[in-house]
């Protein structure tokens, strides 16, 4: 079938993009989904900084691309050996787990090897693509490739959630849920009890705000940003208290979550981390980006720092808990989330990158 897709075809570019406009809607070719594949009509896609570091060349990947992996969607049509029904709601994962590795063993603490090895390659979880333009084959990006009104994806880059869930509200919890969530309940094990620090408020760090609201009992919440605007959104959102990361001194958290991907938002989560804590990043900065660590502030201050990709998640089981949340009204993401047509994503990426916005949601 033809459909729209956001195609990008060179890495490295330059802002502003709405100027350089390095994503073109093509007409591109999706053929039908094989073994343990599905069709699924792409209701909302949201933009994140992992489609930006593709575009800008913080992380290399093969072109031409679709790009897009945060997305809800309608199941249509499934190939052999797929359960998943048609006309179900589903949700995009980035990384599919293949169950048979020694890193899917590990309960979420590992990316699985095999969906990562697919994921720098350009395909899906076999190897496939099934994306072609001008009669040369176009690259997945992380399993999805959502910026485009249809995608074949394999079943296991797939959660389904109810028909009811808003297709904005549906996509964001399949990554910046999935991920600032996962920090704050897998990886720092967090039980509503502790005080928390939160470094960044893009949409990871805003989703992992809203789970430690909702989960809460006693703990108190610091949110924490050079941005005054997302400052002033985190207290409405629940947060105790909110600052720079000038400001930190003197304020610590037994749970600092990291989520801004930067040398220095690491820097600050550590100053904030409490003697006995546990810092743990989900942020993706820059390869080659260092931070400076006083090695005697973890040994004297007996501090942890875990690194965790996808919130180290189990998908299929993290995804219905953020759902369930969502429905007790403990989990407001729509408050999140600001939605714009496809047309204007270069737009929307000029927007992400100068962080005026917690999350966009594209609607084909």
């Amino acid at each position: 079938m033809r459909i729209q897709a956001a195609v990008l075809e060179q890495q490295e570019n330059q802002r502003p993009y709405a100027k350089h406009r390095p994503l073109t809607l093509r007409e591109v070719q999706l053929q039908e989904p094989g073994p343990g594949e599905v069709l699924v009509r792409i209701t909302a896609a949201g933009l994140c900084h992992s489609d930006l570091s593709v575009i800008d060349g913080n992380r290399s990947r093969p072109v031409p691309m679709v790009l897009g992996h945060e997305s809800a969607g309608i199941i249509e049509q499934v190939g052999p050996g797929v359960e998943l029904a048609l006309g179900q709601q589903v949700i995009s994962v980035f990384l599919p787990r293949c169950e048979n590795c020694a890193a899917c063993a590990t309960g979420g603490k590992l990316p699985c090897t095999a969906g990562t090895e697919a994921n720098t390659a350009g395909t899906l979880l076999t190897g496939a693509r099934r994306l072609v333009m001008d009669g040369q084959p176009v690259h997945h990006h992380l399993g999805v490739s959502a910026f485009a009104n249809y995608a074949v994806m394999d079943a296991r880059s797939l959660v389904a959630v109810g028909n009811d869930v808003p297709p904005e509200v549906a996509a964001v919890l399949g990554c910046a849920v999935l991920t600032g969530g996962g920090a704050l309940r897998n990886a720092a094990g967090a039980s509503g009890s502790e005080d928390v620090a939160i470094v960044g408020l893009g949409g990871v760090g805003m989703a992992a705000l809203l789970v430690a609201v909702g989960q809460r009992t006693t703990g108190k919440i610091l949110a924490i940003d050079a941005n005054e605007d997302k400052l002033a959104v985190a207290l409405e959102l629940g947060a105790d208290a909110a600052c720079t990361p000038q400001e930190v001194a003197g304020r610590s958290a037994e749970i600092a979550i990291e989520a801004a991907g930067h040398p220095r938002a690491f820097e600050t989560a550590l100053a904030a981390t409490a003697v006995g804590g546990t810092l743990v990043t989900v942020g993706l900065p820059a390869p080659g980006a260092m931070s400076a660590i006083e090695p005697l502030s973890l040994t004297a201050g007996a501090r942890t720092i875990i690194g965790s990709y996808m919130g180290s998640a189990l998908p299929a089981n993290d995804i219905p808990y953020y759902e369930g949340l969502w429905r007790a009204g403990r989990l407001p993401v729509q408050k999140l989330v600001r939605t714009r047509p496809m047309e204007q994503i270069n737009e929307a990426l000029d927007e992400l990158a100068e962080g005026r916005s917690v999350r966009q949601v594209l609607l084909p």
